[in-house]
C-alpha cells in the first residue's frame, strides 16, 4: 500500500470564500478574509486543499451524496425502519423540494464551486512557483467541474457561477442556466486542464486530481448525454496513461491497496480519528474518517441493503456476490481469528433471494474484512475509489458497440470477466448472447451493474440509459417522467430573487 496522502488535512481556515450559493450568502469573520490571503502559491495550494475537503465532508462523499446516488438508483432498498425520512422519501420517489439530503447536496456542491473559485480567481496575482501553480488552478477548475457535473446530472441546468464576488454580502444571485449550458461548460473546463494536470504525483500529493481522473470525467460527461463519438477518445486516452485491471477485484476496496493500478481517482481517509460530522469538512486536526462502513454494514445501522434485483442481477458463480455483500454463515473480522455472521448480530429487512428470505448486507467499503465494527464504528480509513478503470473499459464498450466495432465491444467485456478473481464464462453466454447491438448493450448493462455495485454509477447509468431508450421495462418501479430530474430546493427559491417556482423543474 502506498502512504496515505497528505491531502487528508484540513484547515478552516483556508476557507476564506467557503459559503456557497445564495441560501449561504453569509461571511463569517473567523474565516481568513480575501485581503489577507491569496498571496503566494503555498497559500492558493493550501486554499485548493480546502475544497478537496470540502469534496470529502458530510454533505458530499463523506455521506450524503453517496446517499444522494444509491437511494435513486434499483441497488438499494431500506435496511429496515430506521431509515430515516428524507432518506426513505428519495428511494421511494416522494421526495419534494424541502428534503434534506437533497438540499445538503446542492448546498455543498455550490459551496465547492466557490471554494474553487476563490483559487482560480485569486492564482493570477500570487507569487511563487508558476508551474505548481498552473497544476493547482487545474486541480481547482477539476473540481469545480466535477460539480457542475453532478449538479447538471441531478437538477439539469443550474446557476454558472465562475467569479468570487458571490461571497460579499452585496452579490447578486444568478438565473438558473440551461442544461446544455452547464453541460458545455463542464466539456469546456475539463478540456482545457488536461495538459495542466499530471499523469500521476509522489507518494505526499496521492489523492489530487490527475490527467486521468480529468479525461474520466469529461467522458462521462458526454456519456451522461449519450455522444459517444465525443467520449470515446477521452476513454482511448485513459487507457494509455497505462493503467490496469488489478487480478483481484476486492483489492479496489481495501484500506492495504489502496492507490493501486486500477485506481484512477480515489479520496483518501484515514482511520486515524474519528468521523467528523461536518458538513463542509472544515476539521482543524487529521481527523477524516468517513461514515459509510457504519451506513451500510451488516454489523452496524445498516441504512441502506442490496435490492432484490442486484443480488438476483449476478450470475451463478461469480464471485463477485460474496466480494460485494455479506449473507448470514460469512465469516468476518480478523482473519485469523473470524467470527461467523448470525442473525442476531444483523438488524433490519430481508430481502428473497434463491426462494428464501435472507439478511443480505453490503460488504463492499465495509471494514468487517478485517475487524468487527461491534456496533458503532466510525474510524473507517477506506478510501473512496471514486473512478477506477474498470469503468473505462466498459465505457470503452459501449462505445465500441455504439460506434464501433461488436468484436472491440466483447473484447473489453471480456478483459473485465478475465480478470483472475472473476474469471467468469466469456461473452457471449447463453444467458448474454451477443448476436445483435441489443444483445450486447443487454450485456454491457449486466457487467456494468455487476462489476460497479455500490459504487454510485447505476443511477447516472439509469438516467442517460433512459434517454437513450435503452430500456424495454424502466428499472425504477415508481419512475414518473419529471422524476429524472430533483426539484430545486426551496432554499434557493427563498433566497434566489432569480429563481422563483416558476423556474422549479418540472413536476414538483
Amino acid at each position: 500500500m502506498r502512504t496515505k496522502s497528505i491531502i487528508i488535512t484540513v484547515a478552516a481556515a483556508l476557507a476564506a470564500n467557503a459559503c456557497g450559493e445564495s441560501a449561504l450568502n453569509k461571511k463569517s469573520p473567523n474565516y481568513v478574509q480575501v485581503d489577507n490571503y491569496y498571496k503566494t502559491v503555498d497559500e492558493i495550494s493550501r486554499a485548493v486543499t480546502g475544497a478537496y475537503a470540502i469534496l470529502q465532508s458530510t454533505n458530499l462523499c463523506g455521506r450524503e451524496w453517496f446517499f444522494l446516488h444509491d437511494l435513486r438508483s434499483d441497488d438499494m432498498s431500506t435496511g429496515g425502519g430506521q431509515l430515516e425520512a428524507p432518506r426513505n422519501a428519495l428511494l421511494t420517489g416522494a421526495q419534494n423540494s424541502t428534503n434534506a439530503v437533497m438540499t445538503g447536496v446542492y448546498q455543498t456542491l455550490f459551496r465547492l464551486v466557490h471554494r474553487c473559485n476563490a483559487v482560480i480567481n485569486n492564482a493570477p496575482n500570487a507569487t511563487g512557483d508558476e508551474a505548481l501553480k498552473k497544476r493547482v488552478v487545474a486541480e481547482a477548475r477539476f473540481l469545480r467541474a466535477w460539480a457542475y457535473y453532478q449538479l447538471g446530472g441531478f437538477w439539469g441546468g443550474v446557476p454558472i457561477y465562475t467569479g468570487i464576488e458571490i461571497v460579499f454580502d452585496d452579490a447578486q444571485p444568478l438565473a438558473r442556466a440551461t442544461a446544455a449550458d452547464t453541460w458545455n461548460f463542464v466539456y469546456t473546463e475539463l478540456a482545457a486542464i488536461q495538459g495542466d494536470l499530471p499523469v500521476e504525483y509522489t507518494d505526499a500529493d496521492l489523492g489530487r486530481a490527475t490527467r486521468g481522473a480529468a479525461l474520466t470525467v469529461l467522458a462521462k460527461a458526454y456519456m451522461f448525454n449519450n455522444d459517444y463519438a465525443k467520449a470515446k477518445p477521452l476513454l482511448e486516452a485513459v487507457r494509455d496513461l497505462g493503467y490496469k485491471l488489478t487480478d483481484n477485484y476486492f483489492d479496489n476496496f481495501t484500506e492495504e491497496k489502496e492507490f493501486n493500478d486500477e485506481s484512477i481517482f480515489e479520496l483518501t481517509y484515514t482511520s486515524s480519528g474519528n468521523y467528523n460530522w461536518d458538513a463542509d469538512g472544515n476539521a482543524t486536526t487529521v481527523n477524516e474518517s468517513w461514515i459509510r462502513s457504519q451506513e451500510y454494514s451488516a454489523v452496524g445501522w445498516r441504512n441502506l441493503i442490496p435490492s432484490q434485483s442486484l443480488v438476483e442481477e449476478f450470475e451463478d458463480n461469480d464471485p463477485r456476490l460474496h466480494d460485494n455483500f455479506y449473507f448470514l454463515g460469512d465469516t468476518y473480522g480478523d482473519p485469523g481469528k473470524p467470527l461467523t455472521l448470525t442473525d442476531d448480530k444483523v438488524q433490519g429487512n430481508t430481502i428473497m433471494y434463491k426462494g428464501t428470505a435472507q439478511k443480505v448486507s453490503w460488504k463492499k467499503y465495509s471494514v468487517m474484512y478485517k475487524l468487527d465494527p461491534g456496533g458503532f464504528w466510525d474510524k473507517i480509513g477506506i478510501n473512496y475509489r471514486m473512478y477506477r478503470y474498470a469503468d473505462v473499459v466498459l465505457m470503452l464498450a459501449e462505445c465500441e458497440n455504439e460506434i464501433g466495432s461488436a468484436p472491440a465491444a466483447i473484447d473489453y467485456l471480456n478483459q473485465i470477466r478475465n480478470r483472475p478473481s472473476v474469471s467468469m464464462p466469456e461473452y457471449p453466454t447463453v444467458a448474454y448472447p451477443c448476436n445483435s447491438k441489443a444483445e450486447i448493450t443487454r450485456a454491457i448493462i449486466h457487467e456494468r451493474r455487476v462489476e460497479l455495485a455500490g459504487e454510485e454509477k447505476r443511477n447516472f447509468d439509469i438516467l442517460r440509459w433512459r434517454k437513450a431508450g435503452k430500456f424495454t421495462t424502466d428499472p425504477i418501479s415508481y419512475y414518473k417522467d419529471f422524476q429524472g430530474l430533483l426539484p430545486i430546493p426551496q432554499d434557493e427559491l427563498n433566497n434566489n430573487p432569480n429563481i422563483t417556482q416558476a423556474n422549479q423543474n418540472p413536476g414538483y
